[in-house]
């Protein structure tokens, strides 16, 4: 098949049987009912394949949206999903075909219609200049089809017949290359526009909606949806790349030694897709053998009428032939409908779940002409007032957390697991919205402003570094779009990374791998530091950022940084306590309530307190932990010495106070 032609394939079956018919009926000049019933019939077919294509979504499921069992779009753990029927693709389908701001596009879509229509007009012509062609060189059947005797005016006819009919098969294929070429750009554009949409949608969406998902599976979504947009206009064969399998869990298979059971779970799979396949393959044979059935049936009778015109004076062979070329022509449409209603059922299944994501409603809603969040970092202060926030209900994460953070100061949250730390995070990005409680930045209420502008004023160091599968240039440079060379090595600097990408072969071309798993914890954590401060946003947070790095390097980092964050309001997220020490407030979470908050200094000073407990159970850890060491006794007893000394130290110095504040 042309790879072209498969756009204008459902028009061209409906197409080709009404231009065959009507002019095959006069040619007959017979009983008008049985080409009546024939008529009836061959569009009967079409119409019941035609209205089982509008119940796709409920006879076949794609199962493959989250890798559960005939999990389809069933799978939907929230119901936040409602699936659209062909009608809702088809009309939003329409709307790309035929966009109103895009009169060029509308243009096309005509002047291709056009070219449709005079290509089937000159590949109809095509019989009827064979037919005319045998008529005028059967006169000279007396004359053993010598043109040297026939008269000069019938080779004259025939030789000009014959050359219309050549050209008439040109135009025909002229006609079709040109609407290749003029609805192409349509095709493409409307693919390109509906896939950039829907990435834009599903990065518009609530984090809630993303963690819900299994890894892959939207990006499967979109690759094939767009495969089906391309079926169905099909100018040219749209095709986003190779497909890319998800290798993130494999790690975490082998650590569990679970390859056999996830070689059994896959293989579960496969036996759904085979029984699929077979019904899919076995109903296709039917319809192929019952077109060719009906096709033969109707080619002999309609030949035997034919010929009886011959024998009775009212036909001549060239008409004859010329019916012959013309159900011929007819059967070349009918042969593609086979696969026609295969493929138009998958295209509209994948594009039932591309579109089913597109209306998934955000509950992270923008409000009409939301104002920018302008600020400098002088202004940016940080309020939580009364915050409730629960991810599962009747789980109260955030239970009425109320603190506020001074413009161009260090506070640090701490607390245990699940205290509700990471949320504190999540909810000033608004990746979340608190069930109830209001927070302000500079003293406007984050639901009042624009996402954009707000999500641009906050600078993040995550706890789990996300990076791209690309260079480590293009990672650090993620940061600031439009920062120099220069400044993405200046911060890789800062970040303790330049000497260590210089010794890469490839310096800071080298591939960082899918999300960075050619680094190792620590270099991913310094990547994601750095780019936080190549952004240079005004308030910047850290949750547990340094988590995974050494002692030494987590040291030499916080010392690097502290000219940075001087002067700018910052919120760290700690896990290690000795990292924060130099904080002016530190906030303590207990059960999702703000349980106690002062200086160091202040907490630790105060008897009982859960910061002090925590910070004797770290202390604790570490001795511990160094004197099971395995060394030999004379370097362990000198290297406890150093240890000692190291502890003691930190300890005076956080006594001491920040050197910041009054403390």
């Amino acid at each position: 098949m042309n790879h072209t032609d498969a756009v204008f394939l459902s028009t061209q079956v409906l197409l080709d049987p009404l231009l065959c018919f009507s002019v095959v009926y006069p040619v007959l000049g017979v009983s008008k009912r049985l080409p009546n019933l024939y008529l009836k019939t061959s569009l009967g077919n079409f119409s019941s394949i035609l209205e089982a294509a509008k119940h796709l979504q409920v006879t076949d499921k794609r199962t493959c949206w989250h890798g559960n069992a005939g999990g389809g779009l069933s799978a939907d753990p929230k119901n936040v999903l409602k699936e659209v029927n062909s009608a809702q693709i088809l009309s939003a389908m329409l709307s790309y075909v035929w966009p109103k701001d895009r009169p060029d596009l509308r243009a096309r879509v005509a002047l291709s219609l056009g070219l449709l229509a005079g290509s089937k007009i000159t590949n109809v012509m095509v019989p009827f200049m064979f037919k005319y062609a045998v008529d005028e060189l059967n006169q000279m059947s007396g004359h053993m089809l010598n043109l040297n005797d026939a008269p000069s005016t019938v080779a004259t006819m025939a030789t000009a017949v014959l050359i219309g009919y050549g050209a008439s098969r040109a135009c025909a294929a002229f006609f079709n290359e040109l609407r290749n070429t003029v609805f192409g750009k349509v095709a493409q554009s409307s693919i390109r526009r509906i896939a950039k949409n829907v990435f834009l949608h599903l990065h518009n969406l609530d984090l809630g909606f993303h963690l819900s998902r299994q890894t892959g599976a939207l990006s499967k979504a979109i690759d094939r949806g767009t495969r089906g947009i391309s079926f169905v206009l099909s100018a040219l064969v749209f095709n986003l790349g190779p497909t890319v399998f998800e290798m993130a869990l494999v790690s975490a298979i082998l650590y569990f030694n679970n390859e056999k059971y996830e070689a059994e779970r896959y293989d579960g799979f496969l036996k759904i897709y085979e029984s699929s396949s077979l019904k899919t393959t076995s109903t296709l044979a039917m319809l192929n053998f019952g077109q060719s059935a009906i096709f033969s049936v109707g080619l002999t009778a309609i030949m035997l009428l034919a010929s009886k015109g011959i024998a009775a004076g009212t036909m001549t062979v060239g008409d004859l032939v010329m019916v012959n070329g013309l159900l011929f022509q007819l059967s070349l449409p009918l042969n593609f409908l086979g696969t026609v209603y295969r493929e138009t059922r998958q295209a509209l299944i994948d594009m039932n779940t591309l579109f089913t994501l597109l209306n998934v409603n955000t509950k992270i809603k923008e409000k009409d002409l939301a104002p920018p969040l302008t600020i400098t970092p002088q202004e940016a202060t940080i309020r939580f007032e009364d915050v409730y926030f629960e991810y599962l209900e009747g789980q109260k994460v955030l239970n009425g957390v109320s603190f506020e953070v001074p413009a161009g100061k260090k506070v640090a949250i701490v607390g245990g697991s699940g205290s509700g730390k990471s949320t504190i995070v999540r909810l000033l990005f608004r990746f979340y919205e608190p069930q109830r409680g209001n927070i302000y930045i500079a003293g406007q209420n984050i639901r009042d402003v624009s996402l954009d502008s707000l999500r641009k004023l906050l600078g993040v160091v995550p706890q789990d570094a996300v990076l791209f599968h690309n260079t480590i240039f293009y990672n650090l440079h993620y940061g600031k779009i439009n920062a120099t060379p220069e400044e993405v090595y200046q911060v890789a600097r800062l970040a303790g990374l330049h000497d260590a990408i210089l010794r890469m072969p490839n310096g800071y071309d080298t591939q960082v791998g899918e999300r960075g798993l050619k680094l190792s914890g620590g270099e991913k954590q310094r990547v994601a530091i750095a780019r936080a401060i190549l952004k240079n946003p005004p308030i910047l947070l850290y949750d547990e950022a340094t988590s995974s790095l050494d002692s030494i390097t987590e040291e030499n980092i916080l010392t690097s940084m502290k000219e940075m964050v001087k002067d700018r309001t910052s919120v760290f997220i700690a896990h290690r306590l000795s990292t924060i020490v130099d904080a002016d407030e530190i906030i303590v979470l207990n059960e999702g309530k703000v349980a106690e908050r002062g200086t160091h200094q202040a907490l630790l000073s105060t008897a009982g307190s859960l910061y002090g407990n925590l910070w004797n159970a770290q202390n604790s850890r570490i001795l511990n932990s160094r004197k099971n060491s395995a060394e030999p006794r004379a370097e362990r007893l000198s290297q406890k010495e150093e240890e000692r000394k190291k502890l003691q130290e930190e300890i005076l110095n956080s006594v001491k106070g920040c050197g910041n504040c009054s403390c």
